[in-house]
C-alpha cells in the first residue's frame, strides 16, 4: 500500500507540473494544479521531518525535495532512505531472525575467554548482542594477500569439490578470470556436485546472459540478487549485495574484498597492481559464514538448506577467537558502523585502518579524532587512484580535519588499494567486505570476520607495515595549499555523500 501511494504521488506530481508548464491550459487549472503540487511536496517534507532522522540529512533531503521536487522525490524513494524505518526487506529480516535463533540453538560455539583481555571480551559480547553471532575458538584463518594468491587456490578447491559449491559475488565478470571459474562450476555441476551461485544485479551487470545460460544448462543454479528491473519496481534498486562468499563442502570458505574479474589480477591498465585482502576460513566459524549465504539463498530462491549436511564442519583448535558478522538492510540498522565505532573507542595504543572509500559517519569521525588527540596511534591508508569520482574526492575532503588532530593519513601509490581492514592494539582486527563509508553502513549487504588474538592478525600487521612503504604520508601544509579546483570537487562530493 505504501509503495502504491508513493508511485501515485509521483504520477500526480508529474501530471501537475505538466499542467503548470503548459501554455495552453487555463489559469484556474494551473492554480489548482499548483495547489495540489504544493500540498504533496509539503506533506512529504512534513512526513520526513516526523521521522526524526539526523538534522543534517533531514535538511538536505528537504532542500532536494523542495527545489527539485519530482527528481528529488524519486531520488528519495530509490536512495534507500525508507529502510531507516524498516519498510523494506521486512520479511527477509524476520526470516533471518527466525533461522538465526534455530541455528544458535543447534550450534553453540565453545568459549575459552581466558585467551582474551577484558576489553576484547566485552567487544565480543557486543558483537553477539548486536548480531546474534557467537565467538568460536575452534576455527582457522589464513590471509590471501592479492588475486595472485586467491584465484589459483580457489580454482584448486573448486576442482576438488565433492558435494556442494556455494558461491556469491558482488562483481563477477565474463572475462578470462570469470571464464576460468565458470568452466569449473559447469564441470562440477555435470559431475553431480550441487552448485549454487548468487550474483548482484548491478555489480555483475557485465556477466553475460550467454554465460548465465551456459551455467544453468550445465546444472548450476544461478540467481540474480535484486535484478535491476525488480529492484526498480519494489524500491530496492539502491540496495546491493556487496558480499563475496565461497563455501565448499563445509570444509573451506573464502571471504574478503576480492571480486571476480581480470582487474583483481592486475590486468586492468587503468589501475595496474590491485592490492586487496581475502581470507580462508575453516572450522566452526565457517558454519556462520555459510549461514550468511544460506539466508541469501533462501531470499532469492525460497529454498531452506539449513540441514546438517550443509552445516557440518571440522573444528580447528587454534586458540584465537573468530566471529563472522553480516550486516545490511536485513540486520540491525547500522550494525557495522556500531562495531567499527566500538573498536576505535576501545583502543588503548593503536588503530590502523585500510579502506578504498573513507566516507565516515559523524560518530566514527569523532571517535578517530578523539583517539588521535589522546595520543593513540591512528593511521589511515587510502588509495591514490580510485575507481569513482565521488568517492575519491569525498574521501579526500576529510583529510584536513584528520591531519589537524593527529591522524596519520597515507595514500597508496603502487596501484589500487581495495582492502578493508581495521587493526586495534595489534590484538584484534576485522577483515571483510564493508568499507568505512555510509553505503556499507546503511545500504549494502556486507559480511566481515572479526578476529581476536589469532596468528592471522600478525600477518595483517606485517602487510600493513609493508603497505606503508608503498604509500606517501599526506602532509598537512601541502594539503592546505591544494588549489580551489580540488577544494570544490571535494566539497561537492562530500555534500552529496549522505544521499548516495
Amino acid at each position: 500500500m505504501k509503495r502504491t501511494r508513493q508511485f501515485f504521488f509521483t504520477l500526480i506530481l508529474i501530471f501537475c507540473s505538466g499542467i503548470i508548464l503548459s501554455k495552453e491550459q487555463p489559469f484556474d487549472m494551473k492554480v489548482t494544479a499548483g495547489i495540489v503540487y504544493g500540498v504533496i511536496i509539503f506533506s512529504v517534507i512534513y512526513a520526513l521531518m516526523l521521522e526524526n532522522r539526523s538534522p543534517y540529512k533531514t535538511l538536505l533531503w528537504m532542500y532536494v525535495i523542495l527545489f527539485i521536487p519530482i527528481l528529488g522525490y524519486i531520488s528519495f524513494i530509490y536512495s534507500g532512505q525508507l529502510e531507516v524505518k524498516g519498510h523494506l526487506f521486512k520479511q527477509k529480516r524476520l526470516d533471518n531472525f527466525k533461522q538465526s535463533l534455530e541455528m544458535q540453538h543447534k550450534h553453540k560455539s565453545s568459549e575459552k575467554w581466558t585467551h582474551l583481555s577484558e576489553t576484547e571480551r566485552e567487544f565480543s559480547k557486543l558483537i553477539s548482542s548486536l548480531s546474534g553471532q557467537t565467538i568460536s575458538f575452534y576455527s582457522h584463518t589464513e590471509v590471501l594477500r592479492n588475486g595472485e594468491e586467491k584465484f589459483p587456490l580457489l580454482l584448486k578447491e573448486l576442482e576438488q569439490a565433492k558435494h556442494f559449491i556455494h558461491i556469491q559475488y558482488y562483481i563477477f565478470r565474463s572475462d578470462e578470470t570469470g571464464q576460468a571459474i565458470i568452466d569449473v562450476l559447469c564441470e562440477k555441476a555435470k559431475q553431480g556436485v550441487e552448485v549454487r551461485f548468487i550474483y548482484d544485479g548491478i555489480g555483475s551487470i557485465s556477466l553475460s546472459d550467454k554465460d548465465i545460460k551456459r551455467m544453468k544448462e550445465a546444472g548450476v543454479q544461478a540467481y540474480n540478487f535484486l535484478p535491476i528491473r525488480k529492484g526498480f519496481f519494489n524500491q530496492k534498486f539502491n540496495f546491493r549485495n556487496h558480499r563475496k562468499i565461497v563455501v565448499i563442502d563445509g570444509k573451506i570458505g573464502f571471504v574478503g574484498g576480492l571480486n571476480v574479474g581480470d582487474e583483481y589480477l592486475g590486468k586492468d591498465e587503468r589501475f595496474g597492481y590491485w592490492r586487496d585482502t581475502h581470507l580462508i576460513l575453516q572450522g566452526e566459524a565457517l558454519r556462520d559464514l555459510h549461514r550468511v549465504f544460506l539466508l541469501d539463498w533462501s531470499y532469492v530462491h525460497g529454498e531452506s538448506l539449513f540441514e546438517e549436511r550443509y552445516l557440518k564442519v571440522e573444528p580447528f583448535d587454534e586458540g584465537g577467537g573468530i566471529q563472522v558478522v553480516p550486516s545490511g538492510p536485513d540486520t540491525s540498522q547500522g550494525i557495522m558502523s556500531y562495531l567499527y565505532f566500538s573498536m576505535i573507542t576501545s583502543a588503548k595504543k593503536s588503530v590502523w585502518i585500510t579502506t578504498p572509500y573513507f566516507i565516515p559517519s559523524k560518530e566514527i569521525r569523532t571517535a578517530l579524532l578523539i583517539a588521535a588527540v589522546k595520543g593513540i596511534d591512528v593511521r589511515l591508508i587510502v588509495p591514490e587512484k580510485s575507481d569513482g569520482f565521488l568517492t575519491q574526492y569525498a574521501t579526500r575532503s576529510y583529510f584536513g580535519e584528520l591531519l589537524r588532530n593527529g591522524v596519520k593519513v597515507y595514500m597508496y601509490q603502487k596501484g589500487f588499494h581495495h582492502q578493508k581492514t581495521i587493526i586495534v592494539d595489534g590484538n584484534y582486527a576485522t577483515l571483510g567486505t564493508a568499507n568505512v563509508d555510509l553505503r556499507s553502513f546503511h545500504l549494502n549487504f556486507e559480511v566481515n570476520v572479526f578476529m581476536f588474538r589469532t596468528p592471522t592478525i600478525q600477518t595483517l600487521i606485517q602487510h600493513y607495515e609493508e603497505d606503508l612503504k608503498e604509500s606517501v604520508q599526506v602532509d598537512l601544509e601541502d594539503h592546505q595549499r591544494r588549489g580551489l579546483t580540488l577544494r570544490t570537487k571535494e566539497s561537492f562530493c562530500r555534500l552529496f555523500s549522505p544521499v548516495l
